[in-house]
């Protein structure tokens, strides 16, 4: 007994020295920014009930740990500059060196924002002229978890040549435009998982509370209830093996463990949001949704509570959010055709009606048709700062894409107006406009004629289609479509039916 208490005393006192210790998420560290003109939020753990003191360029803050050991403050907002000292005190004092006060942006999505530097299009001139020591990079790796997590390895850095090599390439681009225009620090957090489903990015609780996706949840729930990893991973060793022993065939493959992986609910959001949730932040770049095609009238709902769910837990209010609308991809079609692509872009472009302060930058015409993830990331960030320049920053310029507003039918024509056309509808490539769809009650749609009439109208028809009731644009996985502003802006895809799509029964 005394052996036992004695080895008890020496745990808890163990235990005690680590809780002691000042203990931070990895979102703060040295070379971090911190976002300029706003309350600063730091928060970490040290020992039960004592006072903590937080002090940086001038700026103090004071407060006490709870009974958990869990902090948190708020300095007063500051002016972008530095480098700066964040220094936090309590038992003992743990200082960030290096610090700047500029922008911070999340950059996060799936494979198309993990992207890196290093494979977009002009890698070896984009690398080499990355010196820029007032962007800070970020980037938190791929945890996969069903219970929250508070840290993660991971650390700033500055922007270098080698550094922004393999990190995100429309999160880096959409920085640097930043940069260059506002001459503040700017600080990226590169938060992507390729080939992640945004379920996985939504606290479970809010996916439950919303009611829509208890068939999604359920079928996850029973895999892992039946799948044994341990079992499966002694399964393939003995396949292994036998395979040494005989060298017919492939080698077998390791079982993939799904249910640490980037489909399952909630599990990107305990592992790889949830430590940095409540870090002081600009906004949100989000680019995401292939994996979520098969289920486009699904993520009409998922992907607002996706977003609410990131602000409310913020606690920032509606902080800007800004996505990639799905580029083309796939072969060209010659015929209209219903397709789970249009019906996701759908979907994306609903949300910016549905929340405010979000904005869709449309890539119709800058997708690869053999290759999902385009090399042309440039121009894919520049239309995502167009949003940031104009909407957050003050700066007059195009910003958003045309998008359809109404249609009235003129004997076999049917009239279009549209919203956002810039200086006025234009075509690129040939004059004449392309990727128009026209039926009429019997929902066949056929290829259209289209004429430009006006500044913000366009007239379509087709001989095949005597009396119309519906148009569509650019409705296909990869298609043929030519329409913009006249400052270059690409018309968003659109529908003027609301006829049941190819996805609107698929839950899970």
């Amino acid at each position: 007994m005394t052996r036992f208490l004695t080895l008890f005393a020496a745990v808890t006192l163990m235990t005690q020295l680590c809780v002691a210790e000042v203990t931070t998420s990895p979102i703060f560290g040295d070379s971090m920014v911190v976002q300029r003109d706003m309350p600063v939020h730091v928060w970490g753990w040290t020992k039960p009930n004592i006072d903590v003191h937080v002090e940086m360029a001038g700026h103090e803050a004071d407060t006490k740990s709870d009974k958990a050991g869990r902090f948190d403050v708020k300095l007063d907002p500051l002016p972008a500059g530095g480098p700066h000292e964040l220094v936090i005190r309590a038992d003992e004092t743990k200082t960030f060196k290096d610090v700047l006060v500029g922008e911070v942006w999340i950059c996060s999505g799936q494979s198309n924002m993990a992207f890196p530097v290093g494979n977009a299009n002009d890698p070896d001139l984009e690398t080499m002229t990355a010196n820029y020591p007032n962007i800070r990079l970020i980037s938190v790796p791929q945890v996969g978890v069903q219970e929250p997590q508070n840290s993660f390895d991971g650390k700033w850095e500055a922007c270098t040549p080698t550094t922004v090599r393999n990190f995100s390439a429309v999160g880096y681009f959409f920085g640097r435009q930043l940069h260059q225009t506002l001459n503040v620090p700017i600080g990226l957090i590169d938060n992507a998982w390729g080939g992640s489903a945004a379920e996985a990015w939504v606290n479970r609780k809010e996916l439950e509370k919303a009611g829509k996706y208890d068939e999604l949840i359920e079928k996850w729930d029973t895999m892992a209830n039946s799948y044994d990893h341990k079992a499966a991973m002694e399964t393939y060793r003995k396949r292994v093996s036998n395979w040494e022993k005989t060298k017919e065939g492939n080698r077998p493959r390791p079982p993939r463990n799904q249910l640490t992986g980037n489909h399952r609910p909630s599990n990107i959001y305990n592992g790889v949001l949830y430590p940095t949730i409540g870090y002081t932040i600009r906004g949100a770049i989000w680019y995401q949704g292939e994996s979520n095609a098969g289920r486009a009238y699904q993520y009409r709902d998922l992907f607002p509570l996706m977003i609410d769910n990131w602000r409310k837990e913020w606690g920032q209010g509606d902080f800007p959010f800004y996505w990639v609308q799905l580029a083309d991809f796939q072969g060209e079609v010659d015929t209209p055709s219903d397709s789970p692509w249009a019906e996701l872009r759908e979907a994306q472009t609903m949300t910016m009606s549905k929340l405010p302060n979000t904005g869709e930058a449309v890539i119709i015409e800058l997708g690869e048709a053999s290759d999902i993830h385009p090399r042309n990331k440039q121009d894919v960030a520049k239309r995502l700062a167009r949003w940031a320049l104009a909407k957050d920053y003050g700066y007059d310029i195009p910003f958003r894409s045309p998008t359809y507003q109404s249609m009235t039918i003129d004997g076999s024509k049917a009239n279009l107006k549209f919203d956002h056309a810039g200086g006025r509808l234009d075509t690129f490539d040939v004059r004449e406009p392309i990727g128009f769809a026209i039926a009429g009650e019997d929902k066949t749609f056929v290829n259209a004629n289209a004429k430009i009439t006006g500044k913000d109208t366009v007239e379509v028809w087709s001989d095949a289609v005597k009396n119309p009731v519906a148009v569509r644009y650019a409705w296909a996985t990869n298609p043929v479509c030519n329409m913009q502003s006249s400052e270059g802006l690409q018309m968003t895809p659109f529908r003027t039916d609301d006829w049941p799509g190819v996805t609107v029964n698929a839950v899970k």
